[in-house]
């Protein structure tokens, strides 16, 4: 299993997440939910947590269908805290 699959793609998900896909495709015409001036590739491919997924979890109310640059610069809410860094390898 890959490592991105590990940390919970899973099969619920990947049908939330097309549905989400599909709904703003039928609403939006699949259009970019935040459209942020200078990032914004204009179609969505990705889904994002609007209050951050520690705090809603995968509540369909809180997800955005947006493209992957808007995303990356939204990154996590302000509402939920960034995860402890911890090391990767020990010497």
């Amino acid at each position: 299993m890959s490592k991105a699959w590990a940390k919970g793609s899973t099969y619920r998900w990947r049908r939330l997440r097309a549905a989400v896909l599909a709904a703003n495709m039928a609403e939006n015409g699949g259009k970019c939910g935040l459209q942020i001036r200078g990032t914004c590739e204009g179609m969505a491919d990705q889904v994002h947590h609007v209050l951050g997924r520690a705090i809603s979890g995968d509540n369909p109310k809180h997800l955005m269908a947006v493209c992957g640059p808007c995303n990356r610069k939204v990154g996590q809410p302000k509402g939920a805290p960034s995860p402890t860094p911890r090391p990767t390898s020990r010497w």
